[in-house]
């Protein structure tokens, strides 16, 4: 498929700080990418990167063939930083009409502020709508322009379940149509939700790009729950976690934890054993990192 962003051993730092570290990384087209990383992990510089923001320090970074900093160019892509400041006087038809002229191509309007859930909202006055509302709006004018890619800088956050939920087919609404996405988010459930393709950065490296399925599966962790009052200590547990009376443990091993367990003699029932969430993980993925650093 066509590669329309692409990072070759990019490098970003400012100062002393060395935010990315040789990324070298491709989004082609049609796919839906989930970028996961804690924060300071470089989700956003490489996203700065790639729609001209910022400049890399050195390696190549090359977005719909050509470069970032081509104002010709980035009139192929939508983004959403994660702060936007919209002017509060004017209307939210005025906002989507005034970042629609600046692109060649332009959405329907209408069509636009209801696959976000606007509808009815053309003549509020954007000082007058709610936080979330300000935000969908943020994230709908990323495709105001018909582009061909869309960057999402963590788009739902503060957003409450249903307008996350709103957001969410919009996304996939574009994505089902051709258009390429790549989204970070802090919800990791939204990750699962959206994305095909993971990619998990920390300390400006890219420790993971894979499928959902292969995130989970490649740090060999496994969830064990059980019903008990108390347990032994055991051993390989990476993390423990009562809830609603079931206490779910964290392992890399669990035929070892599950061997151990009936040696201590501990009463327990209800044992179930099943794969690692995303978030899972990916606290398995960055907390082995953070221990070679």
């Amino acid at each position: 498929m066509t590669v329309l962003a692409r990072t070759v051993e990019a490098t970003r730092r400012y100062g002393d700080v060395l935010a990315l570290d040789h990324v070298s990384l491709d989004i082609r087209a049609g796919e839906l990418v989930g970028l996961l990383g804690p924060n300071g992990a470089g989700k956003s510089t490489l996203i700065n990167l790639f729609v001209g923001l910022r400049r890399q320090t050195s390696g190549t970074v090359e977005l719909l063939g050509g470069s970032p900093q081509d104002p010709v160019v980035r009139r192929g892509i939508g983004v959403t930083p994660q702060e936007t400041g919209l002017p509060e006087s004017l209307r939210v038809g005025e906002i989507v009409d005034f970042v629609s002229a600046h692109f060649p191509e332009r959405a329907d309007k209408t069509e636009l502020l209801g696959r976000f859930g606007l509808d009815g909202l053309v003549k509020r006055q954007i000082g007058g709508l709610s936080g979330g509302q300000k935000r969908r709006l943020g994230v709908a004018l990323a495709f105001a322009g018909n582009p061909r890619m869309v960057f999402l800088d963590e788009p739902t956050t503060g957003l409450d379940v249903e307008a996350r939920r709103a957001l969410w087919d919009g996304i996939e609404d574009f994505h089902e149509r051709g258009g390429t996405v790549l989204l970070t988010s802090h919800y990791l459930e939204e990750i699962e939700a959206l994305a095909q393709r993971v990619v998990v950065v920390g300390h400006g490296r890219v420790l993971a790009d894979d499928t959902v399925r292969a995130v989970r599966d490649m740090v060999g962790v496994r969830r064990v729950s059980l019903d008990a009052d108390h347990l032994p200590e055991l051993p390989g547990v990476l993390a423990t976690e009562r809830e609603d009376g079931r206490i779910h443990l964290v392992t890399t091993d669990p035929d070892q934890l599950v061997v151990e367990l009936v040696r201590s003699g501990a009463p327990f029932s209800g044992l179930e054993i099943r794969p690692t969430t995303l978030e899972e993980a990916f606290l398995a993925i960055t907390a082995k990192e953070s221990a070679h650093v």
